[in-house]
């Protein structure tokens, strides 16, 4: 059987695969055409960040299986792989430290003000720190989650390391489940009033779109700082741009934007309060590691052993039971 791996993954990945016996073509070139060329005979597909196209896929007839190097899956129509029987898994216990920690980064950076703290002793102007604004703890601050998955679950675990008190709004999530978790359900808006962060971990689609946005702004609290390491369209960038450029809310944190990469004068790049990284949250050499290990196991077990399969990392339930 052949493999394709769509974009470069951890050697450790590799050799699974490799162990395995299994033929395999690594494409970097992820232009359609290529694409095209390149799959049209494998039998499984481990992809990483580059769109696979409905027209890549219709030129696969073997294909059983496309495994997500992480936990997104908006770069590969799931309708359609179901349509075909094609099953779509995820690397679901992968990447959940990696992101928390870059959330609770994001948290103390912009509480501390370390930016500006770092260029003032740069400069040589140690005596004027008396002049930067106002830094604040974390301890008892009210932190807001949006979306209650595994990523969700690890940065409430972080939170409560430093005794933040934890909400939660996931209408798919049991209130006895977040309460065991130490965390309180709450609805959209009265969370929103309360936050003092707010963190984002909620998929992309038609529901959540702009799920943040100028309405949403309106109610927070001026000292709130906004986390979104989930999917760039869930925050109306240009609502957020306005509501930090008027210092509606205190600071934000992005790790994924609407258009990826962002155009070079995008207007949050000019704001000294919004903190940014290039997408990189779940990019710890630790967890590159255990995402290339997870997403190519989920290749192997599908295709030769099913009773070794995590199938909670299927996302199309109905092509395993």
């Amino acid at each position: 059987m052949k493999i394709g791996i769509v974009g470069p993954i951890h050697e450790k990945g590799m050799k699974i695969l490799q162990n395995e016996k299994f033929d395999i073509v690594e494409v970097n070139d992820i232009e359609s055409s290529n694409l095209q060329k390149e799959l049209q005979d494998v039998d499984g597909i481990v992809l990483r960040t580059a769109h696979l196209s409905n027209d890549v896929l219709k030129n696969c007839p073997n294909l059983k299986i496309v495994s997500r190097h992480g936990v997104g899956y908006d770069n590969v129509d799931i309708n359609f792989l179901s349509q075909r029987k094609i099953a779509l898994a995820v690397t679901g216990t992968a990447n959940a430290i990696s992101v928390a920690e870059h959330v609770m980064a994001f948290f103390l950076h912009l509480s501390k003000n370390i930016n500006l703290s770092d260029s003032l002793t740069r400069k040589g102007q140690f005596e004027e720190k008396s002049r930067l604004p106002d830094f604040y703890e974390l301890y008892q601050k009210n932190v807001l989650i949006f979306g209650f998955g595994r990523i969700g679950q690890a940065v409430a675990k972080r939170c409560h390391g430093f005794e933040m008190n934890v909400y939660v709004f996931d209408p798919f999530v049991e209130e006895k489940f977040i309460s065991s978790m130490g965390c309180q359900q709450i609805s959209k808006d009265e969370g929103l009033k309360i936050s003092d962060y707010i963190s984002m971990h909620l998929p992309l689609n038609e529901k959540t779109k702009n799920f943040i946005g100028i309405n949403e702004f309106q109610i927070m609290k001026p000292n709130c700082i906004l986390v979104n390491t989930a999917r760039g369209g869930v925050v109306d960038e240009q609502s957020l741009y306005e509501a930090l450029e008027k210092k509606q809310i205190a600071g934000a944190g992005l790790d994924v934007f609407e258009q990826e990469p962002p155009q070079n004068n995008h207007p949050l790049f000019s704001l000294p309060n919004a903190l940014l990284t290039p997408h990189n949250a779940a990019l710890t050499l630790e967890c590159r590691i255990r995402m290339a290990v997870e997403s190519c196991e989920n290749i192997t077990f599908f295709l030769k052993n099913k009773e070794a399969l995590n199938s909670a990392n299927i996302i199309n339930q109905n092509l395993i039971s």
